[in-house]
């Protein structure tokens, strides 16, 4: 990636001025500097180029670090590209094989994960398990991206939706919206149970 070839501290000071240009709640850079995800964002940076010479427990230990400080857990192998913008934070879960694009928005509770060890266990060493996500894609709140997918450039995931296929670059993918009844209607047959009272993580 182009971020390989600029040194640290200017990615990082990217990403500072990626938040104070993306979340509107934050007035400058000084106030961006307590940002919930930003210090999770940095300890990654140091972490992957630990990891990617060798030094795997010290990188799994400022992982493990930044995690219980932020609730964002990176693994020290995922690829982050320059300006990545991890809005909230909380709850954010980006596998060891994953590979983020440069100018990519993560809403909170986004997961980019395997499929499961029962899958994953038996691939190849060193065969991706994560996805890879295109330059400029949005990852809305609580989206789910599993396994060895890819998501096209620009795309949007919206927020619940679960990705476990290709995206092609500029598409939308958006999840089921909440049905509105009005009140004193019946609903029809069947809605109880797949509409209203089955959550997502029942399936």
């Amino acid at each position: 990636m182009a971020g390989d070839r600029l040194g640290l501290f200017q990615i990082m000071k990217e990403d500072l001025e990626v938040v104070v240009a993306r979340d509107p709640s934050m007035r400058n850079r000084r106030e961006a500097l307590l940002h919930a995800a930003l210090p999770a964002l940095w300890a990654h940076r140091v972490a992957h180029r630990l990891h990617s010479r060798g030094m795997r427990m010290t990188a799994r230990a400022i992982a493990w670090r930044a995690r219980r400080g932020t609730a964002v857990e990176i693994h020290p192998g995922a690829v982050l590209g320059r300006r990545v913008f991890i809005d909230h934070g909380a709850a954010v879960v980006i596998g060891e094989t994953a590979v983020v694009g440069d100018d990519v928005t993560i809403y909170h509770q986004v997961t980019l994960g395997a499929v499961g060890w029962w899958s994953d266990n038996a691939r190849p060493e060193g065969e991706r398990r994560h996805p890879v996500v295109g330059r400029n894609v949005v990852l809305g709140t609580n989206a789910t991206v599993l396994g060895p997918v890819t998501i096209g450039e620009h795309a949007v995931i919206g927020a619940q939706a679960l990705v476990n296929k290709d995206v092609p670059a500029g598409a939308r993918v958006l999840a089921a919206t909440a049905v509105i009844k009005a009140v004193g209607k019946e609903p029809e047959p069947m809605e109880d149970l797949y509409a209203v009272t089955a959550s997502a993580g029942s399936w």
